[in-house]
């Protein structure tokens, strides 16, 4: 994920990755293969936020966030 140069995020709960579909869904494959190289069974859980034009989702979300948390 950190090599492919796009946007990624790693929390206690998920990794995030955000750019092109065709982009994203082939890290996804090399990072399952990755796994599976290691390990007999690969587990994987996807979720899509498609938002055409939408970029810098990763940090403009959380900003929007934390903005509407520290408000009174």
């Amino acid at each position: 994920m950190r090599a492919s140069g796009l946007p990624n995020r790693t929390d206690a709960m998920f990794t995030s990755l955000e750019g092109d579909w065709d982009e994203v869904m082939d890290v996804v494959k090399r990072a399952v293969a990755a796994v599976e190289a290691r390990c007999g069974r690969v587990s994987l859980v996807l979720k899509a936020d498609i938002r055409p034009g939408v970029t810098d989702g990763l940090t403009a979300k959380v900003e929007t966030v934390e903005r509407h948390l520290g408000a009174p």
